[in-house]
């Protein structure tokens, strides 16, 4: 009986150092493997799995990290080359793109940024997991086609101004501001612009409370 204890323990810990072992290899590949961007960040980390498109359109700050399942993309054209259909001539957008992130930008997983214009994040920006923040919106005037094969409209710049706090599953669509020190709750789709120093949410989200300066809380709007 004491054996059988001793072993399961010794197995255990052999497991847990297997894993620690498994984590730092992985975050090795990550590191060694990142393309090369439009400038040179320092203390980047990127998890694997990740998906970057067009890195030379992205400028990243220093001491960033970024959960698995990051979707950078530049878009330089839509519809994509790999979206050609036999048979089909796509009239080709074209875009001059740039990501710009910040320095100490953190996200736990799945953020996804897509630029044709510009997604600007600023310094110290948290964000939660599924993330989506997209700077144009897929075309719907023709119910005949699919969706997919129309152009791109409604593009317009975003910008997330220093020090937010991006909650779970947040959409933030094109042209939106998010002002410094705010917070935007889970589940929230952003359509419009946010004010500094506000914690916003819903859908569409709104802004429910504001930090009154001589006070020192945060106030609830009615």
């Amino acid at each position: 009986m004491l054996i059988k204890r001793l072993s399961k323990r010794l197995f255990r810990k052999v497991l847990n150092k297997l894993s620690i072992l498994m984590y730092e290899a992985n975050d090795s590949i990550a590191n060694e493997t990142l393309p090369r961007f439009g400038n040179s960040p320092r203390n980047l980390n990127i998890a694997l799995p990740r998906c970057i498109l067009n890195p030379e359109f992205i400028f990243l700050g220093d001491d960033i990290s970024l959960g698995t399942g990051a979707l950078l993309l530049a878009v330089t054209q839509y519809p994509h080359p790999w979206m050609k259909v036999d048979g089909k001539e796509n009239s080709i957008q074209r875009f001059v793109p740039k990501v710009v992130i910040g320095n100490r930008v953190t996200a736990t997983a799945n953020l996804q940024i897509a630029a044709m214009s510009e997604i600007a994040i600023e310094d110290d920006v948290m964000f939660a997991s599924n993330i989506n923040i997209t700077d144009g919106l897929h075309g719907y005037e023709n119910p005949y086609e699919p969706f997919v094969y129309q152009k791109m409209f409604r593009i317009a710049p975003i910008r997330i101004k220093r020090g937010c706090w991006i909650g779970q599953n947040v959409v933030i669509l094109p042209g939106v501001t998010i002002g410094e020190f705010s917070i935007i709750g889970a589940n929230s789709v952003v359509t419009k612009s946010i004010p500094d120093r506000c914690i916003a949410a819903g859908a569409p989200a709104r802004v429910i409370k504001t930090w009154d300066e001589a006070a020192k809380i945060w106030v609830p709007v009615s």
